[in-house]
């Protein structure tokens, strides 16, 4: 691309990846300005896209952000609690303050109490190494609680430049773009003389008081299960409304299919419900555990799917995660796909994941 570089953001221009940094469609390169399609957008129409980044580039970013003074707003989508979760950031950010904002909160079920679920992100934050000042909970999708958020960022921030961090599909660029049509208020917020030559790969939002809203790029998490399916399936396990709690009464020695993404063994500790929180279009089948392996190898990609038959060449082989519940309420979380919560100590189940997908336990969300 003869080295050429975007205007706005100074991401090297590159015309064959659309939604990865620099890009640009070949006939812009003729202009006098060559600037990149997610400037552009920001631009022109006050609208920030999510670009991927690398591992490494990403903790180049990180690594920089230490170096300022400034606020950092860490973003989590709130179904996809640990696996939208970026570790190690207080390491990276110094002695920078952080605001954790749960997005999403409008796809938990309504009966969902609020200052219970901030608590428990609170909690959990600490236990994966980050002090939040404070933990926000918004649908940037429905325009809940951005207000309050851009009055928090506003105090919190006492005049710093802010950092928006957060993986990729955590909606990061959509409660950008609310909090810019907030701020500005129906005008423009950004100028046609939007200052070139800003920091490579991140793009700088300007602020009343001369400081900016910075917009990084999204980092893949690569144990999230959005990695391991097609474009298509994407769209069936990531949930759009609401969640319904799906409720089963298991016997021992019965297993239940979630799709054909995701498998719930469970072994022992008597009759007992399990409550499954998934998106409404992932199809549930319960079987017999002596029958689970040969429907698997029957039916998958037809009664069992997503994946369909057509992704079963590049699909992973379910990995075990064997578990024994010891405490009161505990979820099993299948990274990317939701979640399952069983009551009260004693059960062992196995569950199992695609290669690669992370499958943990943790003190019930909900």
């Amino acid at each position: 691309m003869n080295n050429e570089h975007c205007i706005g953001c100074g991401a090297a221009i590159q015309t064959d990846r659309p939604g990865e940094l620099g890009y640009t469609p070949r006939s812009a390169l003729e202009k006098e300005e060559i600037i990149c399609q997610r400037c552009f957008r920001l631009r022109h129409y006050n609208e920030v896209q999510d670009v991927e980044l690398s591992d490494q580039s990403f903790l180049d970013i990180l690594h920089a952000i230490g170096k300022t003074e400034s606020l950092i707003v860490k973003i989590i989508d709130i179904f996809d609690f640990n696996g939208s979760w970026i570790p190690g950031l207080q390491r990276f950010v110094g002695k920078n303050p952080v605001l954790l904002v749960g997005n999403k909160v409008d796809l938990l079920p309504k009966s969902t109490n609020k200052n219970k679920l901030a608590n428990w992100m609170k909690k959990q934050a600490k236990e994966l190494g980050l002090s939040p000042l404070d933990v926000l909970l918004v649908s940037a999708e429905k325009g809940h609680g951005i207000r309050e958020a851009l009055v928090e960022i506003d105090h919190l921030r006492q005049g710093k430049d802010v950092y928006v961090v957060g993986c990729t599909n955590v909606g990061k660029s959509t409660f950008i773009n609310r909090v810019i049509k907030l701020a500005a208020g129906g005008k423009d917020v950004i100028t046609t003389s939007h200052v070139p030559g800003t920091t490579l790969d991140m793009i700088e939002i300007p602020l009343d008081d001369g400081k900016n809203l910075i917009d990084t790029p999204g980092i893949i998490n690569h144990h999230q299960m959005a990695h391991y399916v097609s474009k298509k399936d994407l769209k069936i396990i990531t949930p759009k409304k609401e969640i319904k709690p799906r409720v089963y009464q298991l016997n021992e020695k019965q297993t239940l299919f979630f799709g054909g993404l995701a498998r719930l063994d469970y072994i022992n500790g008597g009759r007992r419900s399990v409550v499954c929180y998934l998106a409404n279009s992932i199809d549930i089948h319960r079987t017999k555990l002596e029958k689970a392996d040969g429907l698997y190898e029957k039916h998958l990609g037809e009664m069992l799917q997503p994946p369909g038959k057509e992704e079963l060449d590049h699909f992973p082989e379910l990995v075990r995660h064997e578990f024994k519940l010891k405490d009161e309420k505990m979820d099993i979380v299948f990274s990317g796909l939701g979640w399952v919560t069983l009551k009260e100590p004693g059960a062992q189940v196995a569950a199992y994941a695609p290669k690669g997908v992370s499958v943990l336990l943790r003190p019930s969300l909900i």
